[in-house]
């Protein structure tokens, strides 16, 4: 969990497993339910279209344009295959690349 959000849970009384809670004050009862409140709190937010999994992608994308490793992302995000976490790592090594290229002109 990043930081920011890892402050932001522990600000409220946590009361038993879990720290996301429903309107009810029970876990939400599946992934699939919590993704689709996530996505009305962002609408309601006003940033219609965006989703639980593009926090996920921009917090990883942060990682390794602040040198993170593939395998440190993997670690973080749960990943079990490599290949996974190379979306990240090889898009800000190409950037450093196409920066550092265009600095000897």
């Amino acid at each position: 969990m990043l930081p920011p959000l890892y402050r932001a849970t522990r600000m409220s009384n946590i009361v038993g497993p879990t720290y996301l809670l429903n309107e009810k004050g029970v876990s939400f009862g599946s992934p699939e339910v919590l993704r689709n409140r996530f996505r009305k709190w962002c609408d309601a937010a006003g940033l219609e279209g965006l989703s639980n999994h593009g926090v996920r992608k921009a917090a990883g994308h942060l990682l390794a344009q602040n040198g993170c490793s593939q395998h440190q992302i993997m670690a973080i995000h749960g990943h079990t295959e490599a290949k996974t976490s190379e979306v990240y790592t090889k898009g800000v090594e190409r950037w450093t690349l196409a920066a550092d290229a265009m600095r000897t002109l």
